[in-house]
């Protein structure tokens, strides 16, 4: 599934594929800022955004054996949630929400 076919699903619930857009742009474009910013953004049943740093390395170039120095980055790290790994372990078939206590 690309972004066009996520925007068509999500189209389906919304309405329209504008509201659609915008709205899923809306999301993509908070959670890179604040990631991009250092921000950790978790969404509960679903999972973590986080940044994580690279130190840097040593490397050798396939084709020369050379050593070569990587220097050290920042990458976009995420975690999946318990809810998101049980649902993908049970092959998309998604369980009944749970029943909050009164």
């Amino acid at each position: 599934m690309n972004k066009r076919d996520l925007i068509d699903a999500i189209s389906g619930r919304l309405g329209d594929k504008k509201t659609a857009t915008e709205a899923l742009n809306a999301v993509l474009e908070t959670i890179q800022s604040a990631v991009a910013n250092g921000d950790k953004v978790a969404i509960t049943g679903f999972g973590v955004f986080e940044k994580a740093e690279r130190p840097s390395r040593t490397a050798r170039n396939p084709s020369t054996g050379a050593p070569i120095q990587v220097a050290a980055s920042s990458v976009p790290k995420f975690r999946a949630g318990a809810d998101f790994k049980a649902l993908v372990n049970d092959g998309g078939k998604a369980k009944a929400p749970a029943k909050k206590k009164k």
